[in-house]
């Protein structure tokens, strides 16, 4: 049997407020569903036996109406194609009370859930039989004890057993994306019964052990993936042998590092100016970095935001990633220090979470309020050093 294994989809993330200007959506999210949806005609191209994805296909569990018609279209042509598509519910699209509908039932309802998707949501285990292999399906877990008491209650058939999860390897615990329902899978889950482990949560692609792999996200879902492997795997469960698939995807490009060490902000910005240039028609739609390695904050504080605006209007999106000579740390930069609005950063960060109403309005104006008067409390001393 030939899979090819997905994961980390996120259909309906947005970002970077930019606009198609031919729908009017969203520029990031319009090319995400495009992405998805090519990516799977060169997976039915390709003739597998089978599509797992292994969490996360939707970045909410709400998902907006165009994730949800992006996905039905995609089913859509693995049902034509004969492709069986076998999913588990990730932390982001998890249901996460009894009460909750999950965005499954919804493409379940789709006329696909006779023989063509196959999926487990609401904390439960699933066993699937395609030909001579079983799919082993264990969702995102409301406690990490989930997946234990799902692992224990099943069993291996005497043929191709194939394991499909969600959630942090636990030898790759210390590079944990501190969301919602981050649960570390115990080693023992991971078990070398299985022929292979198709796992989600992840973004980069890489194996943690002889039989499983995270096949990561197939876009770059934030500026800390630079250095990731984006695509899907091509995988023969009996073999045992595992490829790289090279899938459609928006680009994230490092245009390098420019030493800021006693130049100005005028220096710099021709910097920036010359690594954009210097990459030519490769930034078009593109996601992009440039690192400044060495400067001061009153340099940074002084780069020319009209350029910059200018500059970032070529690409999807432009980040300066910051070395701080006044500050070891590291961290990004956006329109400016002094400008950036960390209150709607905060309460963009809180929808994020998904909390339940009450919970998230009471966040939202607690946490608003202290940030305020933080806020308040730093411009009152930068004044009075002034």
């Amino acid at each position: 049997m030939k899979i090819v294994h997905l994961a980390d989809t996120h259909l309906g993330l947005s970002a970077f407020n930019r606009v198609d200007p031919e729908t009017g959506m969203n520029l990031r999210e319009q090319l995400i569903y495009d992405n998805f949806l090519a990516a799977v005609d060169r997976i039915i191209a390709m003739r597998p036996d089978a599509l797992v994805h292994a969490g996360d296909l939707f970045h909410q569990v709400k998902p907006k109406t165009r994730a949800y018609t992006t996905a039905l279209d995609a089913l859509s042509r693995l049902q034509d194609a004969g492709v069986p598509m076998l999913a588990v519910a990730g932390n982001h699209s998890m249901a996460k009370t009894r009460y909750t509908a999950s965005p499954f039932e919804v493409l379940e309802r789709g006329g696909y859930r006779a023989t063509d998707l196959y999926v487990a949501h609401h904390n439960r285990y699933r066993r699937v039989e395609l030909g001579d292999a079983v799919f082993h399906l264990i969702p995102n877990m409301l406690e990490a004890e989930g997946y234990r008491r799902a692992f224990d209650g099943l069993e291996f058939s005497p043929g191709t057993n194939v394991l499909v999860t969600h959630g942090l390897a636990s030898n790759l615990k210390d590079r944990r994306l501190h969301t919602v329902a981050e649960h570390e899978l115990e080693a023992t889950i991971l078990s070398d019964r299985f022929d292979y482990i198709a796992l989600g949560h992840f973004h980069g692609q890489v194996q943690v052990a002889d039989n499983a792999w995270y096949s990561g996200s197939l876009e770059y879902c934030n500026y800390g993936e630079i250095a990731d492997i984006k695509g899907g795997l091509a995988v023969d469960p009996e073999s045992r042998e595992v490829g790289h698939i090279d899938l459609p995807h928006t680009p994230m490009l490092s245009l390098g590092r420019i030493n800021c060490d006693g130049i100005s902000a005028r220096e710099v910005m021709d910097g920036v100016l010359d690594a954009v240039d210097s990459a030519g028609q490769k930034t078009f739609r593109a996601i992009c970095q440039v690192t400044l390695d060495g400067i001061r904050r009153e340099t940074l504080r002084a780069l020319d935001q009209k350029a910059l605006s200018e500059v970032r209007g070529r690409m999807l999106d432009l980040k300066l990633q910051v070395l701080a000579a006044d500050d070891p740390s590291r961290i990004f930069y956006e329109d400016s220090l002094v400008g950036l609005d960390y209150v709607a950063e905060f309460e963009r960060f809180v929808e994020r979470e998904h909390l339940a109403p009450g919970d998230e309005e009471y966040v939202k104006k607690t946490g608003t309020a202290i940030l305020r008067s933080v806020i308040a409390r730093h411009k009152e001393g930068e004044n009075a050093a002034e």
